[in-house]
């Protein structure tokens, strides 16, 4: 096989086919299933194969990644070996907490779908408390304070989540011979979070239409692009991020569909959504309301994410119930007697709500994008689109006389 062009790379990357492309003298192209395409130099040590990488696509060009596997070579040729000198590299700079982060941060981008989730935890609620620290300085009591802070805040799954990446942030410093022991090893879940149990609150029409009279009666509490919001989750069923961080270019109007890229979508796979007449009306308001933005909710206050915020709907219905979390004076509850929900729980009444309309299982699950499971999942390919459309329809007709938008 011949060397790569610029083309080629562009076209492996488009087809996203994951797999190992090589471009002679011991580059490879890696398309890894999980993370982004990077640059790996195979080369051979003392009869063993070795595999070193080089970067990612993004950050270095064909040239650039030739050019680095050049000097790779030369190292390997002077009998040094690329892996044990990048080693003590990292011995020599990964002092603080917050490089040993982000050393750590370089191996999830190439092994788990979003390693936002870990950056953003350890950004908001571990970095601020520890990063500046030196790595052997961090003692239980700090992880325990971290934990307990989260916990105090009414954030337990996020506790639990914390403890998890510094267990395992910690363990990544041991195998680089930069820490001897784990701070963080000997808490569990009791000390954080407790054990998760899952949700199944799920509102009634009676509640759906107490809670959306209560919202409109308030809006400025709860906004209208919060409203809207609502109304779309619980009458598509679709996932929070799905929504609030949708892109113009998703939708068709005219054609009354919505095609969720793969890189979106929690299942990994693309999905094109039919729209109820509801949904449309809504759309266009939003179109609107949106004033040349690219984003469907675009973000009303400055900060650097440019869509709706990622607490911005949970944080606004808690704070109907007479709960914001952090702060001293507590807002009043205007929900009455109404039991607390979340924002997934708008997803699975919605899922409910199908199932009380008659709905087919396995069409109700399509309509959520959830894959079917078992023999079913494997075998059973169709997508159910127009049964989805009618379904989706259905749940939106039903709706409608007490969703006022």
């Amino acid at each position: 096989m011949g060397k790569l062009t610029v083309k080629e790379v562009q076209s492996i990357i488009k087809r996203n086919e994951p797999g190992r492309y090589s471009d002679d003298d011991g580059l490879y192209l890696m398309l890894p299933k999980r993370g982004s395409p990077y640059w790996m130099y195979r080369y051979s040590w003392r009869g063993q194969r070795k595999e070193y990488t080089l970067g990612k696509v993004i950050d270095l060009s064909l040239a650039d990644a030739r050019s680095t596997a050049a000097d790779t070579r030369k190292l390997v040729v002077q009998n040094i070996n690329p892996i044990a000198e990048r080693k003590k590299e990292n011995e020599a700079v990964i002092k603080t907490v917050n490089e040993l982060f982000d050393d750590w941060y370089l191996t999830l981008t190439k092994r788990i779908k979003f390693p936002q989730i870990p950056h953003r935890i350890y950004t908001k609620d571990i970095g601020p408390y520890i990063g500046s620290l030196d790595i052997t300085a961090v003692t239980p009591m700090d992880i325990r304070s971290i934990i307990n802070r989260i916990s105090d805040s009414n954030r337990p799954s996020i506790a639990n989540d914390a403890l998890l990446h510094c267990k395992q942030l910690f363990n990544h410093g041991i195998k680089l011979n930069l820490a001897t022991y784990n701070p963080a090893a000997a808490f569990n879940v009791n000390d954080a979070g407790g054990i998760e149990k899952s949700r199944e609150r799920v509102l009634t029409i009676e509640e759906l239409t107490q809670v959306f009279k209560i919202f409109r009666e308030n809006m400025t509490s709860f906004t209208r692009d919060n409203y809207l919001a609502c109304v779309l989750l619980v009458s598509l069923g679709v996932r929070k991020s799905e929504l609030t961080e949708a892109h113009w270019s998703e939708f068709d109007l005219s054609a009354a569909t919505w095609k969720l890229p793969a890189i979106r979508s929690k299942s990994g796979v693309g999905f094109i959504m039919p729209l109820p007449n509801l949904a449309i009306k809504i759309l266009e308001e939003l179109q609107v309301r949106a004033c040349g933005s690219d984003y469907v909710f675009p973000n009303r206050r400055s900060s650097k994410t440019l869509h709706m915020g990622k607490d911005t709907l949970n944080r606004a219905i808690s704070k109907m119930f007479g709960k914001d979390p952090g702060k001293a004076i507590q807002p009043e509850n205007l929900m009455g007697n109404i039991e607390h929900f979340t924002v997934h729980d708008l997803r699975r009444t919605c899922r409910s709500l199908l199932a009380s309309l008659g709905v087919q299982g396995h069409i109700a699950e399509r309509c959520l994008n959830h894959k079917l499971q078992g023999v079913e999942g494997v075998y059973d390919r169709h997508d159910y689109f127009d049964e989805r459309k009618q379904a989706l329809s259905s749940l939106a007709n039903h709706l409608s006389s007490f969703l006022v938008c």
